[in-house]
């Protein structure tokens, strides 16, 4: 049905622009509006819709309920790409090789019906989601082994929030008794938490700029502090889906310097039967006009061509987009 109604707004499309009939329509699933994927996914169709008379791409993005509706709509045919964070492209390739789904999985092979086998690929990474430290400045926080005996928010059980926290926590070898206080607020609760001195900092995955972590630097000089050390060491050394960041200097008040840290990527995968030429294109029209990409929103602005074609994926890529990348010997 839907594929229905691609096709029927392809004809009205077509009626209006004459020789572009020929159009093919590819969708890009992003996430919900209020993100940084819708946006991104946004910046890619432009860019390949400016050349459209060239190479017949029609390019629609659509938004989404995110990584793991992504997944299961890009494995039953409805969707030609989609953003993934990379820890689900991980996990959906090992899925893939036959390893046992991880927990909440299990749902996504129920409707995705016999497509749950489609053979996924990757075609490049976009902006970091490096996990973030923000501490009050009456805190004598400056690395993140100072988080031990604090009051610290790691965000609700369930929420992506709490599930990176705990990671750090592991790796740390700490157990939660070995805080002065466990909390577990909602993203929207912990500016006013931080700022009127009722947790001492709060740790989550996300990409910058950021509007929580600009009020709460806006409003009481809250620190970005580096999250580095062996721990995270060991994270990067065992978990392809993780990669190092830096969340620039000058990007929040009160912290006018660089600031390390590491963690998540958003990435555009697509299915193995997506034609290599498809995919060159949409690969060409991005990479041929990243200056412009990286200007549609602030968290794109400072992508590397490097980091866009190794960090985050750990899916084998694609063949058009191979071709690609080895045209500029990126490969």
């Amino acid at each position: 049905m839907r594929r229905l109604f691609l096709f029927v707004l392809f004809l009205g499309l077509a009626a209006g622009g004459g020789a572009r009939g020929a159009e093919r329509i590819v969708v890009v699933g992003t996430a919900p509006v209020a993100g940084v994927y819708y946006p991104a996914g946004g910046a890619l169709c432009r860019l390949v819709n400016q050349a459209r008379q060239d190479h017949g791409l029609r390019c629609l993005v659509e938004s989404t309920a995110g990584s793991d509706d992504n997944l299961r709509r890009l494995r039953a045919g409805e969707l030609d790409f989609a953003l993934l964070q990379s820890d689900w492209q991980y996990y959906a390739g090992q899925k893939d090789a036959g390893a046992k789904p991880r927990e909440g999985e299990a749902k996504e092979d129920e409707a995705a019906g016999s497509e749950a086998n489609v053979a996924l690929r990757a075609v490049l990474s976009l902006h970091a989601q490096p996990f973030t430290l923000l501490a009050s400045p009456e805190s004598d926080i400056a690395k993140l082994e100072d988080l031990k005996g604090k009051r610290v928010n790691l965000g609700p059980a369930g929420s992506v929030q709490r599930a990176a926290g705990e990671v750090l926590v592991e790796a740390l070898g700490w157990k939660k008794t070995d805080f002065a206080e466990v909390a577990q607020m909602a993203a929207g609760e912990q500016v006013e938490a931080l700022c009127g001195g009722r947790i001492d900092a709060f740790l989550m995955p996300i990409s910058h700029p950021n509007g929580l972590i600009g009020a709460a630097t806006d409003r009481c000089r809250a620190r970005l502090v580096p999250v580095e050390g062996r721990a995270v060491d060991l994270l990067l050394a065992t978990w392809p889906f993780y990669s190092r960041a830096v969340i620039a200097g000058g990007t929040y008040l009160a912290n006018p310097g660089s600031v390390r840290t590491f963690g998540l990527r958003a990435t555009l995968v697509t299915s193995e039967k997506t034609p290599d030429e498809t995919v060159y294109r949409i690969v060409q029209s991005l990479f041929e006009q990243i200056d412009a990409f990286r200007a549609q929103h602030p968290a794109l602005a400072e992508l590397e061509p490097s980091d866009m074609v190794s960090q985050g994926n750990s899916l084998a890529l694609h063949e058009g987009a191979l071709r690609y990348y080895r045209e500029r010997g990126w490969k």
